[in-house]
């Protein structure tokens, strides 16, 4: 038996493995673009399914195709949704600007499937395709997939890493500890605090994102070509997509100017922005984790990160934070793809952008590596650590900082003069004032006591 079968197109004929359930305008695809070995995410080929299936139950309804044909093709869609066939998705990212190699991809290999299940012929472009064009169907699946990944995951996900944070910050309340700014010590603050600030940008990250959202899933199919609607008719568009969110359990709807998602990608520009924001904030809890576990002799050792592996080759007994620093390194990922997304947002020329694919993997790649962080950082880090509380009340009690807290009483010049001396005497503040100042030790003890420094007002004597 031959190894590979006669497919033709437009073009003519093309050599197709005989194993494989795509057809020439695929393998065109396959041969023209060897360059990344990068291909769609399962999120994408999802959404395809999910247009696919959504726009052949449209066209039999409105009277344009049979319904044997409309039936094997929603099957066979809905298979592709569900995964059954992503080894029949072989292009690589980095191939037509349009997406259309990955659009006759779905078609073919649908069309292909629906025909043996209907016993008829199924044509990709007249049945599958009908009513549809690569330049309305790639925008259209880059909303639905990233809007399903980004509610199915990535939301859940930074719930999930806020709400451990929070269920900590109320286990460690009676923490206080040495608050610093540049790096150097400031004013004590509670852990709690600390960790609030943390649980504060998770949250106000996950409110851009679902903002972000009600833009992504507005979608331009429908639009065909140019966003004309040419050889749609006027409800397909429409149809077809309350049709996808029946199918999705999202609230698509439709674009209201085809030609804004067609031309241009603001909303994946937009989304990806407020990926990068997140980003920004897991880098900065990532790093304040890593330097409260630094030590744990020569740091400031104020946490114990759980030890999850040996962190060296060489030196025994080395614990790396290994969780943030996978987290920091996932999040400069994310950075880097925004600059992508935004530059592939950029080349929108006329009616039509196309950087769709790059666009549609950044922006992809990012929702989930960000999910998949976030449940790391809640769960492997931030749930287990444990807190060096003798080792915190000691920075807290020689932090000569706390002489602040004075200043309404004995005013800054003296003030500065106790710091000092504190700081080169390695002496604690309250003996020092004991010496400079004509306070009691009790007054002392209770102006410089650090959780009511944490509480804001002006101490009195």
């Amino acid at each position: 038996m031959s190894d590979v079968r006669i497919e033709k197109d437009s073009m003519g004929e093309v050599r197709v493995p005989a194993d494989r359930q795509w057809g020439a305008q695929t393998q065109r695809a396959v041969e023209n673009f060897p360059i990344s070995g990068l291909r769609f995410p399962r999120g994408f080929i999802r959404a395809l399914g999910l247009i696919k299936g959504a726009a052949a139950h449209t066209n039999a309804a409105l009277g344009d195709l049979d319904a044997a044909a409309s039936e094997a093709i929603q099957a066979v869609a809905a298979e592709v949704a569900a995964g059954e066939h992503d080894a029949e998705f072989p292009i690589d990212i980095f191939q037509t600007g349009s997406g259309t190699s990955s659009n006759m991809n779905a078609n073919e290999v649908i069309a292909r499937l629906a025909s043996a299940r209907a016993g008829e012929v199924v044509h990709p472009n007249d049945h599958v395709n009908m009513a549809q064009s690569s330049n309305d169907v790639i925008p259209t699946a880059i909303g639905v997939s990233a809007t399903l990944a980004t509610r199915e995951a990535l939301l859940p996900a930074l719930e999930h890493l806020e709400q451990t944070i929070r269920g900590r910050a109320a286990e460690l309340d009676g923490v206080v500890k040495t608050g610093r700014t540049h790096l150097m010590d400031a004013m004590p603050v509670r852990m709690s605090q600390e960790l609030g600030a943390w649980a504060a940008q998770v949250a106000s990250g996950r409110e851009r994102v679902s903002a972000a959202l009600e833009r992504m899933q507005r979608l331009p199919l429908g639009g065909t070509a140019v966003g004309t609607g040419i050889n749609a008719p006027a409800e397909f568009g429409p149809r077809t997509i309350a049709r996808i969110a029946a199918l999705s359990g999202s609230a698509f709807a439709p674009l209201e100017s085809k030609f804004e998602g067609i031309g241009a990608q603001d909303a994946a520009v937009e989304l990806s922005g407020q990926l990068r924001t997140v980003a920004v904030s897991l880098t900065k809890i990532a790093n304040d984790l890593r330097w409260m576990n630094s030590g744990p002799n020569a740091g400031l050792s104020e946490i114990a990160l759980p030890s999850l592996q040996p962190g060296s080759s060489i030196m025994p007994g080395k614990v790396n934070p290994v969780i943030p620093e996978a987290v920091a390194m996932v999040c400069a990922q994310v950075m880097g793809n925004d600059l992508t997304v935004a530059f592939g947002g950029q080349a929108g020329n006329f009616q039509l952008n196309v950087m769709l694919p790059v666009i549609a993997y950044n922006l992809l790649q990012s929702i989930e590596i960000l999910a998949n962080a976030s449940r790391a950082l809640a769960d492997k880090a931030i749930a287990g650590f444990t807190v060096n509380e003798a080792r915190v009340a000691d920075l807290v009690g020689r932090n000569p900082i706390l002489v602040t807290a004075l200043n309404p009483v004995i005013g800054y010049e003296l003030g500065a003069k106790i710091a000092k001396t504190a700081y080169a005497e390695q002496r604690r503040v309250k003996d020092v004032a004991l010496e400079h100042t004509d306070l009691s030790a009790e007054e002392l003890d209770r102006l410089l006591d650090p959780r009511g420094m944490t509480e804001g007002g002006v101490q009195e004597r």
